[in-house]
């Protein structure tokens, strides 16, 4: 059986023992991979760069939540989903970075920089990106506000978070749809 690369399987879970069998599958793999990223960002990476532990904690989940988004049945999905997560985070960053720079967190601020991520995704053609660029901005601010002595740090170590977690994702289905592969051959 070749390696599938589209979605279109996923239909019925219960419909056969084989989507069962795949759906745990994923589910089984999907944890693990969560614990890797998390486990990169708390343990490994904080030794190099952390600015607290509340801090390191967040990334974990950061970098988590990145895995969800992207570790998907297909690895076309996955490198989709991949894209839209780099270029809505990779947009939050660099307006949050400037911002942070500049200003302390504000509501008016983060509100602003959401309108701006949204209208600027819209002219870049990427509107369904526009709900991830606007989650980002306002995790980044408001963790921005809660440690205002180094705000402007925040985006960098989410975008930092953000590569881990989408690295892992797609590295997860490559293996996954690698090691089905060569079960069937």
């Amino acid at each position: 059986m070749p390696i599938s690369t589209t979605d279109s399987y996923v239909t019925r879970p219960w419909a056969s023992a084989t989507a069962v069998l795949r759906a745990v599958f994923h589910g089984v793999m999907l944890s693990l991979l969560c614990a890797i990223s998390y486990w990169l960002i708390t343990h490994l990476l904080s030794q190099a760069f952390s600015v607290s532990r509340d801090d390191d904690l967040l990334g974990g989940m950061w970098a988590v939540a990145a895995t969800v988004f992207v570790y998907r049945y297909s690895y076309d999905s996955s490198i989709g989903a991949a894209v839209s997560r780099m270029w809505a985070t990779s947009l939050s960053f660099g307006l949050c970075l400037i911002y942070l720079l500049f200003f302390p967190f504000s509501l008016a601020g983060m509100v602003t920089l959401i309108g701006i991520g949204g209208v600027t995704m819209s002219l870049l053609d990427r509107p369904d990106d526009i709900v991830t660029t606007g989650i980002t901005t306002a995790v980044v601010m408001v963790v921005a506000g809660l440690s205002p002595t180094s705000a402007w740090k925040q985006p960098i170590l989410r975008l930092v978070d953000t590569i881990v977690g989408v690295g892992v994702g797609v590295a997860g289905v490559w293996i996954t749809l690698k090691a089905r592969s060569s079960r069937t051959n």
